[in-house]
């Protein structure tokens, strides 16, 4: 099984979601976090059933919720998730959103560590959040030093302070170690702030990732999973917010017509992914692997002065392509003169100036293609 070797040019140039229709036709898309794979196959029967079926209503129940206990419990060791302190949300960023505002109130500092994942930004203003940035230090890790004093920043005169952290973190695709969470749980509880984690990307991490809840002194805190990046999901939406034990009270006080946002094939498809999807996942992130070697065997050949760290989270490289000499926005230059459409890093905040994210979970063949088409337009 090689999920990321079933599909060809033409058969991707014929789907209609927004990798491969936002740009001409001419342009290989290595932009958005979709994956160029097919469903894995016991996502497929379900959701073929269903409709053969008509079982096309709204989700119910809690299975979502027991399904990604057990999955954390296997994958990641972590047996401490109570699937009653848990709420389904339509996707990530709702889940984001309405746990921040179950702690905090409009206006009230949530601290980010840029460069990080742009809708943050624009989501976090739309609720009326005050945005306190931490950068990651030189080396795109956490940097406690400058988490601490943001939280001292964002702590004056607010009345509560959130963090929300990126685990693993988008677009670096590190991978945080269990000493550096300790080190934020530390910091949290001795400023009195409230974590939220974003753990979207955890199920596609091969070994070492820790989560944050799974780390002593979190009890406060929340975490958002999903099965969206993992089985590439994101047109069947759903995501969980989980809480703490500590944090158990606050989300009972989410409203109800929250959970009205996953649909009932989001919920479906989920489910089964936490419960049948582990076969694929692992051929998954064996080809992934291969994918990272083979990007960073081109990039040394054909753009040696472009820079990044091979971390093994994601399908997302953080390229750091300054030597280039192709100004703040590399990503301009490689779709109009190459043809190869990459995330700008300028929306991902302070440190993206000179970056593109490149987004690898394609086909060998398509990533040479697009490597090449890049090297050839800086000689």
């Amino acid at each position: 099984m090689h999920p990321l070797h079933e599909l060809t040019l033409p058969e991707l140039r014929r789907r209609t979601s927004e990798k491969w229709q936002a740009y001409d036709s001419d342009v290989l898309p290595l932009w958005v976090a979709e994956m160029d794979v097919r469903l894995a196959d016991p996502i497929a029967h379900a959701l073929t059933e269903a409709v053969a079926a008509g079982d096309t209503g709204y989700p119910h129940g809690n299975d979502y919720a027991e399904a990604f206990a057990d999955f954390a419990a296997q994958r990641w060791a972590w047996e401490g998730v109570n699937s009653t302190h848990t709420a389904l949300v339509a996707d990530l960023m709702t889940g984001i959103v309405e746990a921040i505002g179950l702690i905090s109130e409009p206006g009230d500092p949530v601290v980010l560590n840029p460069p990080v994942y742009p809708p943050f930004f624009g989501f976090l203003a739309h609720a009326g959040s005050e945005i306190v940035e931490a950068p990651l230090g030189d080396d795109g890790r956490l940097d406690l030093e400058s988490l601490e004093a943001a939280f001292i920043r964002a702590a004056f005169g607010a009345r509560s302070v959130t963090y929300l952290l990126c685990n693993p973190h988008n677009p670096t695709s590190v991978v945080h170690t269990d000493g550096e969470l300790l080190g934020v749980a530390t910091l949290a509880q001795t400023y009195g702030v409230r974590v939220v984690a974003d753990e979207i990307h955890a199920p596609l991490v091969h070994q070492g990732f820790v989560p944050y809840l799974s780390m002593p002194g979190t009890s406060a805190a929340f975490a958002i999973v999903s099965a969206s990046k993992g089985w590439n999901l994101a047109g069947l939406k759903a995501a969980l917010i989980v809480a703490g034990d500590g944090a158990a009270a606050d989300l009972e006080r989410l409203p109800e017509v929250v959970s009205h946002g996953p649909s009932h094939f989001g919920v479906l498809a989920h489910t089964v992914a936490w419960r049948e999807g582990g076969p694929w996942l692992d051929a998954l992130q064996d080809d992934l692997a291969a994918n990272r070697d083979l990007l960073g065997e081109l990039l040394a050949a054909r753009l040696p002065a472009v820079r990044w760290q091979q971390d093994p989270a994601m399908f997302l490289a953080w390229l750091d392509c300054r030597a280039l000499g192709l100004g703040d926005d590399p990503a301009t230059a490689f779709l109009e003169q190459g043809r190869v459409a990459v995330n700008s890093g300028l929306p991902f905040g302070t440190g993206g100036a000179g970056h593109v994210r490149l987004n690898y979970a394609t086909t060998p063949e398509i990533l040479t293609e697009a490597i090449e088409r890049m090297a050839r337009i800086v000689g």
